[in-house]
């Protein structure tokens, strides 16, 4: 029996929910493989071998495997799926773009957002945003999965030895390409990946008074920023700060709401954070009832305080 993570990185390095995804796959049972689908990503394969419990890397380096292309990354994990139990992708973006084509030509069941390993056959997610538990099991000869990256630990980066071997790289599928990529640049850390997480509502009121308030705390923590949906849909921030089921899924040390009611959409994507401090002036809100520590105030006094107090 022997489980393959299919590894998000950049060409050069490894991004953390690979960490989480191999931890998931040891979990599993038996081998894990990592393959680092890419091109140029020697560098990317390398740091993969590194990583705690992986016992062999499969570099597939093609042009047309650079920009991961659902569809032809897709392919690439078919052409050698035949070898293995498991499957694995993290419940990302780029996860669960290509695992429900791997898990469509296979003719198996996908099984979505893993937050445990019962056993190599069986596996815990939440459903009903969180508020249920369900046990699924299955008998298909090869299990595909996306898993939860805040429902398990990250491996280690350092300390193992995988040996890297080339595999042959999947044809270009000449469904989609490439045209450009806009990204954000940002200083902060990654939200999903963030050890402090500071989050901001609709209560807030507009844009500018989002930045205003919540921009210094998170300097002064060095915290990522995030937003409820009703912030987002407000035009308060934009839609890649979104906490919640439709949003990211974070779980860092701590998470602080200011002006978020706690609707259930948004808990289930951010009550399983260590510590949660919630400020609202609303005493019955809903994420008082998650919250380790709660502040009924009002948020425009609060917040300033709070961060010339830090």
């Amino acid at each position: 029996m022997t489980t393959l993570v299919i590894a998000e990185h950049d060409n050069a390095s490894i991004k953390s929910a690979t960490l989480n995804t191999v931890t998931a796959a040891v979990a599993c049972g038996g081998d894990v493989h990592v393959l680092v689908a890419g091109h140029n990503a020697q560098a990317a394969a390398d740091a993969a071998a590194k990583v705690a419990g992986v016992s062999k890397v499969l570099l597939a380096d093609s042009a047309a495997l650079g920009h991961s292309l659902a569809e032809n990354v897709a392919a690439q994990v078919l052409a050698i799926a035949g070898d293995y139990s498991h499957i694995l992708f993290p419940a990302t973006a780029s996860g669960k773009n290509v695992a429900p084509r791997v898990a469509a030509k296979l003719d198996v069941a996908q099984i979505s957002d893993i937050i445990k390993v019962d056993s190599p056959d069986t596996f815990e997610r939440p459903i009903y945003a969180g508020n249920a538990i369900a046990t699924v099991q299955s008998a298909d000869k090869v299990k595909v999965i996306t898993v939860r990256t805040t429902g398990f630990d990250a491996a280690a980066a350092t300390g193992g030895s995988a040996a890297v071997e080339s595999v042959a790289a999947a044809a270009d599928a000449g469904k989609s390409s490439f045209v450009k990529a806009e990204l954000a640049k940002n200083d902060r850390p990654e939200l999903t990946a963030a050890k402090i997480v500071v989050s901001g509502g609709r209560a807030l009121g507009s844009a500018e008074k989002f930045q205003e308030v919540m921009t210094p705390l998170a300097d002064k923590l060095g915290a990522a920023i995030g937003a409820s949906r009703a912030a987002v849909d407000a035009g308060y921030a934009p839609n890649d700060l979104q906490v919640g089921q439709t949003g990211k899924i974070v779980a860092p040390q701590l998470y602080v709401a200011a002006g978020i009611s706690g609707a259930i959409q948004h808990l289930a994507g951010m009550k399983d954070s260590k510590v949660i401090v919630a400020i609202n002036k609303d005493e019955e809100a809903p994420i008082f009832s998650v919250a380790d520590y709660g502040l009924v105030a009002d948020l425009f006094t609060a917040v300033p305080e709070l961060e010339k107090a830090l």
